[in-house]
């Protein structure tokens, strides 16, 4: 049986494949700081995190995780 990828995840390895910078997407970045995806994206903006955009689609985007593995080490 075909199981298909999430295209999220598809577009993470694709650019950490192709980028120094590794990124994280909002679900991830949310499971590690315990937050729901909704409450993540609420974080993000609150907090002025950089959002990397996914190309043709404003409302998807992925976070720095260097800039999430700084925060969790403050904490």
């Amino acid at each position: 049986m075909f199981v298909s990828e999430d295209w999220n995840q598809k577009v993470k390895k694709t650019f950490n494949a192709t980028s120094n910078e590794e990124v994280l997407t909002i679900s991830e970045a949310g499971e590690l700081f315990g937050l729901s995806k909704d409450q993540m994206k609420v974080y993000v903006d609150k907090n002025k995190l950089t959002k990397v955009p996914i190309l043709r689609n404003v409302h998807r985007y992925l976070l720095l995780k260097s800039e999430i593995d700084a925060i969790l080490a403050k904490k």
